[in-house]
């Protein structure tokens, strides 16, 4: 019994040790298989185009770490799973913009995206499960899809109603592809390779040439879509059709597309072109900032996949870095409330709160000079985004590196060598002019040679009307251009600038305007008190030249800064001239008697005045008119010169606009007739304010008593004004000779100035 028991524990013992060494084996064996595991994935060539693997890492390192970055992931986390809760819905496409499938495929590309993200950072394998089960519902609808059936565009999509759409999507789609890349089996992936991304890219490009080979912010989507999904699939043929256009295609240089831009006039194509040639050495982008926010998420995007996996193409040093530098002219180019100004088809509100500033504004700090002052717009924007540039952001901020934006008076060149005119922004303390002497601004331009706009403190004074479009909402002509944004809004009358005989600048023709450009006099923005831009135009109309002079001046005579506007006309024969200024406000009170109409009739018939109603009319009786306005608990006075010959018109927007498709908004005209040589002088002031709580005015009158043009030649034109305590000061402007260092002298009433510079001011 004895020996049988003894035999029962060594055997025992025996499988105890047994057991422990399998254990143990096996404990080693899921050890090593996790680090394995941990090396492959450090490794792994995906994600590698904008989440790359080592981001992946430092991301997870630092979760709970860095607030605005947490904070950012929790709600994309909320957003997908609310996404995924509902279940997955790929309709047929049936709608234009602001319809519901059209909705639903943009929405789609864009929660896909951020699903590919969250299954990177969390690790959590149901996010990729719904990408997949996405991306194989889309690759059995994609092979049944004929063209969109909506034909309105030049180009049409499938998924959409033009192939800029369909490039949405596969710019966003091709991100979370990249982040799925390895969680799907080699089978699927062919499947989705043969059956959706490789047609998919081919019909944005080859199949729609007029659409993908030019330069143009289409263009650059469809480049940037192409490449991106290149780069994950490692399909060198796409990436080089990217980057450098379809080989050895020839469009036709004379067709146009759906806005009169012309598709492929000097036959360049491609990514690289794209940044060649709309993008001025300054930054400034052609079709102004509200198309430049549009283009700069491909731009971005894609640059920075192009960066992570094709980093011997150094793309942000391309043409002297200008991609990064173009994202400081953008923040440039809004207002104090961070909307950016609508300079050619643009639509106000937009600003740099929008996703795709995000991106512009991490990708410029991490890619670039680290400028702390982006980090004070990213604290602003509150979001960043879910990558390395995000990561790098959020730390900058959670280290306290934040420091202000600062935003000063600029000037920004136009044209890719910057020789075609250009943007000057002025600013004085509250006051922000925008001047614009810039090229036509491709299809997207407006006719609207040396106009400008004027805001305080973030809110519209004197007001460029933008776009006639209401995005994205069907109801309005499919979410598209309206029918009134060449009829108006493109035309001169639209905006605050000389039209001369009731026609538009180069009669409102796009291969005409196309060719010209204004030219800088001078621009000055050293004396923090004068802030000055001066540009001429010489083709806007034939054998008239245009001369303007626009200054903002802080005088300590006046509460705030102040407008000098001077337009100089020159013509070979006798005009009619019409001066608008569109003020946003309540009229308060004028130094004139008008009259107002028992009904209301159209200033013209044709080139944007057809939708100008006529409000009141008169003669002016005074050398200087003046009227004061009140908006947002603001006064603001214009004095103009005028004579008894002008014509004073008040005139309000809408006028033959039966869908109400036009904004009703005021202006006041002055109407020259029978000018050949003419000066044109204003003074704008902002001036007190008014509580309607209090019920309390304050400072509510003008504080400019006489404007008087006391030189006007050639060479120098000078301008006195006088204030309610008859202080007077001088400004004279350099016409020709407007060089920084030359040397004036001039008599005025038998007195002698002599100043070095662009201007004087005394």
């Amino acid at each position: 019994m004895t020996k049988q028991i003894a035999l029962f524990l060594k055997s025992t013992a025996l499988m105890l040790v047994c057991i422990m060494l399998s254990c143990n084996n096996n404990e080693s064996t899921i050890i090593q298989k996790k680090v394995e595991k941990d090396n492959y994935n450090a490794n792994q060539s995906h994600p590698k185009l904008i989440l790359t693997a080592q981001g992946v890492k430092d991301i997870r390192a630092q979760l709970g770490n860095i607030p605005i970055f947490d904070k950012t992931l929790q709600l994309v986390k909320e957003e997908v799973d609310a996404e995924i809760a509902l279940g997955i819905d790929t309709p047929i496409p049936v709608d234009y913009s602001g319809g519901y499938t059209h909705v639903k495929h943009k929405s789609n590309m864009i929660i896909m995206q951020k699903a590919g993200v969250l299954y990177q950072i969390l690790d959590d394998q149901k996010y990729a499960k719904y990408v997949k089960d996405m991306l194989m519902q889309y690759e059995a609808l994609y092979k049944t899809l004929p063209l969109h059936p909506k034909t309105r565009s030049y180009a049409r999509g499938k998924l959409f109603w033009q192939c800029l759409n369909d490039s949405n999507w596969l710019v966003y789609v091709s991100q979370a592809y990249d982040c799925i890349y390895n969680y799907l089996t080699k089978e699927e992936r062919d499947t989705l390779e043969s059956n959706l991304f490789k047609p998919f890219a081919d019909h944005i490009s080859v199949d729609s040439p007029q659409f993908y080979q030019r330069v143009h912010n289409h263009s650059t989507w469809g480049n940037a879509a192409v490449g991106m999904i290149g780069l994950v699939m490692d399909d060198q043929e796409l990436i080089d059709r990217a980057l450098y256009g379809i080989k050895d295609l020839k469009l036709d240089s004379n067709k146009k597309d759906d806005d009169g831009g012309f598709l492929n006039k000097d036959g360049k194509a491609g990514f690289l072109a794209n940044i060649e040639e709309p993008f001025s050495p300054d930054g400034y982008y052609n079709e102004g900032p509200y198309y430049q926010r549009y283009a700069m998420y491909p731009f971005l995007i894609f640059a920075e996949g192009l960066h992570n996996v094709k980093p011997e193409l150094k793309i942000f040093e391309y043409k002297n870095g200008v991609l990064l530098k173009s994202i400081n002219a953008l923040l440039n180019l809004s207002d104090a409330d961070g909307d950016f100004f609508p300079l050619n088809d643009g639509q106000k509100g937009m600003s740099y709160y929008t996703s795709a500033l995000v991106t512009a504004v991490d990708i410029s700090y991490h890619f670039g000079t680290q400028d702390t002052g982006l980090l004070s717009i990213a604290k602003a924007q509150d979001r960043v985004l879910l990558d390395d540039s995000g990561l790098a952001v959020a730390l900058g901020i959670k280290n306290n590196k934040a420091t202000p934006f600062s935003k000063k008076s600029i000037n920004l060149s136009d044209g890719p060598e910057g020789t075609q005119g250009g943007v000057a922004v002025l600013r004085n303390e509250t006051i922000e002019l925008v001047f614009k002497y810039a090229a036509q601004g491709s299809s997207h331009g407006h006719y609207d040679k040396l106009s400008y706009s004027l805001y305080e403190n973030g809110e519209e004074v004197i007001q460029d009307y933008g776009l006639a479009r209401y995005v994205n909402i069907e109801q309005k002509g499919g979410g598209n251009y309206l029918k009134e944004n060449k009829t108006w809004a493109k035309q001169t009358i639209a905006h605050n600038t000389i039209t001369q005989n009731e026609t538009s600048h180069f009669d409102a023709k796009y291969e005409v305007g196309s060719q010209y450009h204004s030219v800088l006099n001078y621009f000055s923005s050293d004396n923090t008190n004068v802030q000055v831009a001066s540009a001429k135009d010489s083709n806007a109309y034939p054998n008239t030249e245009l001369l303007r002079t626009m200054a903002v001046i802080k005088d300590e005579d006046f509460e705030k800064p102040y407008v000098l506007d001077i337009m100089k006309v020159t013509s070979n024969k006798p005009n009619k001239y019409d001066f608008p200024y569109y003020f946003l406000g309540q009229l308060i009170q004028t130094n004139f008697d008008y009259k107002t109409p028992n009904a209301l009739n159209p200033l013209g018939s044709k080139n944007g005045y057809q939708h100008l109603f006529v409000e009141a009319t008169a003669k002016a009786t005074n050398d200087n008119s003046q009227l004061s306005w009140l908006n947002k608990g603001k006064f603001y006075t214009l004095t103009t010169l005028t004579d008894a010959n002008d014509d004073l018109l008040f005139t309000r927007i809408g006028a033959n606009d039966p869908e109400f498709n036009l904004r009703r908004e005021a202006a006041f005209m002055v109407r020259r007739k029978n000018a050949k040589n003419t000066i044109f002088v204003s003074t704008i002031e902002a001036h007190g304010s008014y509580s309607p709580v209090t019920e309390s005015a304050i400072n509510s009158n003008s504080n400019i008593k006489q404007l008087n043009v006391v030189l006007n030649s050639e060479a120098y034109t000078a301008i006195q004004i006088t204030n309610v305590k008859g202080v007077t000061k001088l400004f004279i402007t350099a016409n020709t000779n407007a060089l920084v260092d030359a040397k004036h002298k001039v008599t005025i009433n038998d007195k002698d100035y002599e100043w070095s510079g662009s201007y004087y001011f005394k």
